[in-house]
């Protein structure tokens, strides 16, 4: 006959209770602070997935935004004749081309979130907004790169005495570099809520960037956009953002301030709302992937 022994144990004491979330508004901030760890190791994750089996590794950040800078200075500048308000073609586009890249990024890799990370996400438990977060701030590396290259070639054509004037406002960068980087998550992370039910969404994408790029001050002035779009511009929450950035760095058309405010009001919009649909999403995404 087996004796049954009982031991008089204190009861367990949890550090860390997870429950299913209920509320579209129910978030924690603080939890996503307290995974700061995991988010340095994603971003360590994505750098060197980046450079994995290739040959010039770094060198890819610099040759995109160059070749397609040189080609839009030949295409749009001494082809098609596009104005740049009075600064060099080469420096307009490649300054705009850096803005653009870093959101474009931001965009393409945090709308696959749900998908890329499915097989991590089915294992083990932690907040999910981590991961399209850490890709946000994995691409400013990307960014750095660029926005040294451009300040290279600013200086550059500065001391061979061209029409280029960096002014104090390059102070206000940081605050733009933001801007984007939320701007890009919202988008990111609506669509990739989206995806989870809907996988069109996905392969609409990369057309969505591209059209989005052509209706941008990318390879043209703002001050060429006819009167009867103007309404419909402004409500194109990167514009003023890239027209900003290059009067910090080459001494454009400073953008209007009513302009300013309403990209950063409909920037935070949307990621308000990205965040929702993600939060949303995330409790029934391995039901349905």
């Amino acid at each position: 006959m087996q004796e049954t022994i009982q031991l008089d144990l204190p009861p367990a004491e949890w550090t860390h209770v997870i429950r299913p979330k209920r509320g579209w508004f129910e978030f924690s901030f603080k939890e996503l602070w307290g995974y700061r760890d995991l988010v340095s190791m994603f971003i360590r994750r994505d750098f060197v997935a980046v450079y994995k089996q290739t040959v010039l590794g770094p060198l890819w950040y610099l040759i995109n935004p160059l070749a397609s800078s040189l080609v839009f200075t030949v295409v749009f500048g001494k082809i098609a004749r596009i104005p740049t308000d009075g600064v060099p073609p080469f420096l307009f586009y490649l300054s705009g081309i850096t803005c653009w890249n870093y959101l474009a990024t931001c965009v393409s890799g945090t709308a696959s979130s749900f998908l890329t990370n499915s097989s991590l996400f089915g294992k083990v438990y932690f907040p999910r907004l981590i991961s399209p977060v850490s890709t946000v701030i994995s691409n400013l590396t990307a960014f750095s790169i660029q926005f040294l290259f451009l300040l290279l070639f600013v200086g550059v054509y500065a001391a061979q005495g061209m029409t280029v004037q960096p002014t104090w406002t390059m102070l206000l960068i940081p605050a733009l570099i933001l801007q984007i980087g939320l701007l890009g998550l919202g988008i990111g992370i609506m669509v990739s809520a989206a995806t989870v039910k809907y996988r069109d969404f996905h392969f609409l994408v990369g057309f969505g960037i591209q059209l989005w790029m052509y209706a941008s001050p990318i390879i043209y002035p703002a001050s060429e956009v006819p009167a009867r779009f103007r309404g419909l511009y402004s409500l194109n929450p990167i514009a003023p953002i890239i027209e900003a950035f290059r009067h910090c760095m080459i001494g454009t058309a400073l953008p209007a301030a009513g302009s300013l405010m309403v990209s950063w009001l409909v920037t935070l919009s949307i990621l308000f709302f990205g965040v929702l649909l993600f939060n949303r999403a995330e409790k029934n995404f391995m039901d349905v992937v």
